[in-house]
């Protein structure tokens, strides 16, 4: 136990506590803070297996609240790109596609922040190209919960509903890119000791989130969403630079 991080562990609860209140999962701020702690495949491999328990969680506490037919759209596509992110991890610099993904969260929060009557019209186009970046872009860099809130906020979703619904698919994601990862040598034997800590992690954090969402209204919940990507893509953008 000695070479565990408990303040490791901790971060990983609020992370995980920040992902169910924002709706899309806590990889977000899983893997930004993961990196302070990991090499990046360590992170790629701890975060697909976290999120298999997060999302478990989420499953059970939000199943009612299921939309099948924003699943299919953007599920399908996002199984389909994971898996092409996942196994073009050790083609591209992520360095280069960490500060894209970076700017891009900051560009477009802030532009649904400020504009708030500008929307992404809620058709079956949009959600399929939601689903294929963000499935890439988790396949690739780990984390694309973001893209798909951003993708999902579009629908003006009851809180409960986009929150089931990204679980779902995030859960679809994790599950596939949990044997790219594991087939290209990132989940490594001297990272396991943390696997137990962080599904117990993963369950506590998500009934936590739960209880906050209870005193969050509705109208609130689009805001806090695209406040928190806006944060991410902060924190993503301060940790490049930091790490010149």
């Amino acid at each position: 136990m000695k070479d565990l991080s408990y303040l490791f562990l901790f971060l990983a609860l609020i992370a995980e506590i920040l992902g169910t209140v924002g709706g899309f999962g806590s990889s977000v701020f899983f893997v930004p803070i993961a990196n302070f702690y990991f090499d990046f495949e360590s992170v790629l491999g701890l975060t697909a297996i976290f999120h298999l328990s997060s999302n478990l969680s989420k499953i059970v506490l939000f199943k009612k609240g299921l939309d099948m037919r924003l699943l299919i759209n953007i599920g399908i596509p996002s199984i389909l790109f994971v898996i092409i992110g996942g196994l073009l991890t050790k083609v591209f610099n992520n360095w280069y596609l960490k500060l894209f993904l970076g700017v891009f969260l900051v560009f477009l929060a802030l532009l649904f922040l400020i504009k708030k009557e500008l929307i992404i019209n809620p058709v079956r186009r949009n959600a399929i190209i939601g689903g294929g970046l963000s499935g890439f872009s988790a396949g690739l860099l780990g984390t694309g919960g973001a893209i798909r809130g951003l993708t999902m906020a579009a629908f003006n979703l009851e809180k409960n509903v986009f929150i089931a619904t990204s679980a779902f698919i995030d859960f679809l994601i994790d599950f596939s890119r949990t044997f790219v990862y594991y087939f290209n040598g990132f989940i490594h034997k001297h990272d396991l000791i943390y696997v137990p800590f962080l599904l117990v992690i993963g369950l506590v954090g998500t009934a936590i989130g739960k209880k906050i969402l209870n005193f969050i209204p509705q109208d609130k919940f689009k805001n806090i969403s695209l406040s928190l990507i806006l944060i991410i893509g902060i924190i993503t953008l301060t940790n490049l630079l930091l790490n010149i």
